[in-house]
């Protein structure tokens, strides 16, 4: 029995690596879609972004409560899941809580540690479902969540809690076990929460202790497996590209635009024609701005993957909260989702990101103020996306809006926005 046991634990183990480590490729490969882009320089600030920005979650604490809870969730889940180590090795060796003997006290300690670590995490996930759900915060209420993204968010908060409710479970019955002498279940000092509620389970028999116990570590084990699984098809994978998006965050200063070497130069062409004349030859047409996601950055596509779906920056969005048709959140939204297309289909579906899944009217809507970046927990550029995308429209296929094309010819022609030649400037001095 012992041995199929084993065995069942091996494969359920290796099927959930597996599963996740295809997804993961899948998700690598859609991020390389993107057209290549160097940021590597400033390690030292790029290091510290990661630090203060992923680890420390900076940004969070703009609301203090809500970052301490999250915080809780967030470091509470990753420690905990350091008994998984223990969990995986006992299911492979048959085993049953193999640090303890070594361990000692320090053990016991260890894990009421993680016993209130569990408390906390069960309770912020209450409190961040009864956010969601019945505190009808706008937000979380906007219809760019209608659907699955609605549903993903719960669903990830209801396992938790699941999840830390099996770890006690499954600590209370192996306490009143030990306190029998069960055979097998090594005597531990006294865990800090569990221990307080094994009168509940006092009265049940041995073997429904047992099995009260082998449940609880089956579905605790099976569950952080599925999850482990889940996690890429979901938002909360933010829990691991939050890392690498910090580190990689663009460092220049916030309003300051992306210029095209390409444009600069036929600007510097029109202005001076002899220049142009004596240029080299280009069999090569330049491509301006971005109408699919090759177009697009990878930092662009692992911005849309690392998207929290938290809505703080269309919350922060001039243009979201005046009733435009932009939401700085469906920005990356439909980026993530055209990615996932793209990566599935093997031709041409004749669809790209501007019109079937982003409008010019989003696009047009955006003042470019940067308060979607400057509000995001992990360093997501949203405008990047847009500025690229409208940059297109301008200068791919002539499309702006009437003011737009009197300004622009305005400064191609006076240099200046205004409809007066350079020489009449100062007529109204006069």
């Amino acid at each position: 029995m012992q041995i199929v046991s084993q065995l069942l634990f091996v494969v359920a183990l290796a099927a959930a690596i597996y599963v996740f480590s295809r997804r993961v490729m899948g998700i690598r490969r859609n991020i390389l879609l993107g057209r290549d882009v160097a940021l590597n320089d400033q390690p030292a600030l790029r290091w510290k972004n990661l630090l203060l920005l992923a680890f420390g979650q900076k940004k969070m604490f703009r609301n203090p409560l809500v970052a301490v809870l999250h915080f809780f969730v967030y470091a509470g889940f990753l420690i905990i899941n350091l008994e998984i180590l223990e969990i995986i090795i006992d299911g492979v060796a048959g085993t049953h809580r193999i640090f303890a003997p070594f361990m000692g006290v320090v053990y016991g300690v260890l894990i009421g540690c993680f016993e209130i670590l569990a408390l906390l995490v069960a309770g912020g996930c209450l409190v961040f479902l009864l956010r969601r759900n019945v505190m009808k915060i706008r937000r979380f209420l906007s219809k760019d969540l209608n659907g699955w993204p609605r549903s993903d968010a719960n669903y990830i908060l209801i396992t938790e809690i699941a999840l830390m409710v099996l770890f006690l479970t499954m600590n209370t019955a192996d306490q009143v076990l030990q306190s029998r002498g069960a055979a097998h279940y090594i005597q531990t000092d006294p865990f800090w929460i569990s221990s307080h509620f094994t009168p509940l389970l006092a009265g049940l028999s041995d073997n429904a202790l047992i099995a009260v116990e082998r449940g609880a570590w089956w579905l605790h084990i099976l569950g952080v497996l599925a999850f482990l699984n889940y996690l890429p098809f979901s938002k909360h994978l933010h829990i691991i590209l939050a890392f690498p998006n910090a580190y990689y965050a663009d460092l220049r200063p916030k309003g300051k635009m992306e210029n095209m070497p390409a444009i600069q130069q036929e600007v510097l062409y029109a202005m001076q024609p002899e220049l142009a004349a004596s240029a080299p030859a280009s069999d090569t047409v330049p491509k301006f701005g971005a109408k699919d996601i090759q177009d697009l950055t990878w930092k662009n596509l692992l911005d849309a993957y690392a998207c929290t779906e938290c809505g703080r920056c269309s919350a922060a969005c001039p243009a979201t909260q005046t009733g435009k048709a932009l939401s700085p959140r469906l920005i990356m939204m439909k980026t993530r989702d055209r990615a996932e297309e793209v990566g599935r289909n093997k031709e041409a579906d004749n669809k790209t990101l501007l019109r079937d899944y982003i409008t010019e009217e989003e696009l047009r809507a955006c003042t470019s103020c940067n308060a979607c970046v400057e509000e995001c927990p992990v360093s997501i550029n949203p405008l990047h996306i847009i500025l690229q995308m409208r940059r297109h429209l301008v200068m791919e296929e002539s499309s702006a809006p009437q003011e737009w094309n009197m300004m622009f010819s305005n400064i191609e022609n006076n240099m200046a926005p205004w409809k007066f030649s350079p020489d009449d400037r100062d007529a109204w001095i006069h």
